[in-house]
């Protein structure tokens, strides 16, 4: 069994940008979608032999959730069973046999942790509905969860100390999470310390600083051994990836050719402009230097 987590940031921008021939290439049993910022009427996605399963926010153009899944499910529940957290469109999970597969995209405590009530509270009912599902049957949750557990996950953690997802508060709860009785799959036991779940997103319209997103695939206990691999893919908008050491070597002499191809083009312009700029620059010299002979004589002839 296949299942791909991707948060699209906004469906209908992505259908443009290449999804349904990622998703075809892709070619998996499960599609969890975070961030979908649709209605199902908005969105026109013939998917041949999948079932689409849509939860969107109140609020058009917001957040919202999605799955596509060739398998149909025996029951499907939307949200986490608490009022004021369920207007969001932030939580579909599907009820299997053997297994629960759930996809999440946790509300983000926002710039000055504006929010950070509203997370905890969130992370508190998420905790308890994913423990009452897994006393019945295991559990298998995907998504964007926005929380950097440890200092290894960040470039940076020092500066980032104390943002939106890697606050002391976030981190604590997600720590409440896994010892709840949940598996991380991105860090398993053979590498406890391996960079995890980092992905760098575009630039921000407002500022022009770079913005993490913290994803995850978290499974029972008891599912642990059966995960097979849990890959990472960079095409497309990509479903969130680990970067490997590779990945890091390459993206660093990609940027670095790019540094040098700017340099190299900056000094070509600045060579081919010095000249003009020498003649400009002797013009104009000579110009005030005979605007300067002709004031000298012109004041000669009149002391004369």
């Amino acid at each position: 069994m296949k299942l791909i987590s991707w948060n699209v940031n906004g469906i209908r921008a992505c259908l443009q940008k290449g999804f349904e021939d990622a998703f075809r290439t892709l070619n998996a049993d499960f599609f969890c979608l975070q961030e979908t910022k649709a209605q199902p009427l908005q969105v026109e996605l013939d998917l041949p032999g999948y079932r689409q399963y849509w939860y969107s926010a109140e609020k058009k153009g917001y957040s919202g959730t999605a799955i596509f899944t060739r398998h149909e499910p025996l029951a499907v529940t939307y949200g986490v069973g608490v009022e004021e957290l369920d207007h969001e469109g932030r939580l579909i999970t599907l009820e299997y046999p053997n297994c629960f597969i759930a996809t999440c995209y946790t509300p983000n405590a926002q710039d000055g942790l504006k929010r950070l009530d509203h997370r905890m509270a969130w992370d508190d009912a998420f905790r308890a509905y994913l423990v009452s599902l897994d006393r019945q049957k295991p559990v298998i949750v995907c998504g964007d969860l926005n929380v950097a557990h440890q200092e290894i996950d960040l470039k940076n953690p020092g500066p980032n100390r104390g943002n939106a997802g890697f606050s002391d508060e976030e981190r604590g709860k997600f720590t409440e999470l896994l010892q709840a009785g949940f598996t991380d799959t991105f860090r398993p036991q053979s590498r406890p310390h391996g960079r995890v779940f980092l992905v760098e997103l575009p630039v921000s319209r407002k500022g022009k600083e770079r913005r993490l997103a913290y994803r995850l695939f978290l499974v029972s206990d008891r599912l642990r051994e059966s995960v097979a691999a849990a890959p990472i893919y960079q095409k497309f908008t990509a479903p969130t990836t680990v970067r490997s050491a590779w990945s890091w070597i390459w993206r660093y002499l990609h940027e670095k050719q790019r540094i040098i191809r700017w340099l190299r083009r900056s000094c070509c312009c600045l060579l081919a402009g010095l000249p003009l700029a020498a003649m400009a620059s002797w013009f104009a010299l000579g110009k005030v230097r005979g605007r300067r002979r002709w004031r000298r004589s012109a004041c000669c002839r009149t002391a004369c």
